[in-house]
């Protein structure tokens, strides 16, 4: 079963690829004008902050990001492998002159706070929750991944942007995979 559904869920991943409307050479804020995503924060910080959100083009605008994007908060590889390997290189992403490294899922700001909190990430990666999917949803990095009961998710994926320029783009074949996307390969990318 696990092995037809990760089949099956790595060809919807080659199809929904090749239509992704972002690119090596686009603008991350023309892709997504009209998104912003939310800074994880806890409950009360949200309602202190009025449910505040952050604009795509205030987040990459004027700023040298590397951003990647992951299925869900607590998930296997996610939490073991691929948060873990840009908060044990984030010193050698600020020596290449990288303003922020940002996480992002398609997860509400409060999951994407507790979460960073247990993995003690959140002084080094910024993490950001894209809680309908809109996000990726603009850049067509969406994943239907309902056969493992989580829904509308996003690909895993990594960019190295340069004021809403995307100079690097990896995408992995599968939600399981985490061959391209990680902190190490970026990083050799820059």
């Amino acid at each position: 079963m696990a092995s037809a559904m990760l089949k099956r869920t790595r060809m919807m991943a080659q199809s929904l690829r090749s239509y992704a409307s972002i690119s090596v050479g686009s603008d991350v804020t023309a892709a997504a004008p009209n998104v912003s995503l939310q800074k994880a924060r806890s409950w009360d910080e949200g309602v202190s902050s009025k449910f505040s959100t952050t604009p795509i083009k205030d987040i990459f605008k004027g700023n040298n990001v590397v951003i990647f994007g992951l299925p869900g908060a607590y998930t296997g590889v996610c939490s073991m492998q691929h948060v873990p390997s840009y908060k044990n290189n984030i010193d050698k992403f600020k020596a290449k002159g990288i303003d922020s490294v940002i996480c992002v899922a398609v997860n509400d700001p409060y999951t994407m706070n507790g979460w960073a909190e247990k993995l003690q990430a959140k002084d080094a990666i910024e993490f950001y929750g894209d809680f309908d999917g809109s996000f990726h949803k603009s850049l067509d990095l969406t994943i239907d991944l309902s056969a493992a009961l989580l829904g509308l998710r996003s690909h895993r994926w990594s960019a190295y942007v340069v004021d809403g320029n995307v100079k690097v783009l990896n995408v992995e074949e599968a939600p399981s995979d985490f061959k391209v996307s990680g902190g190490d390969v970026i990083l050799g990318q820059i």
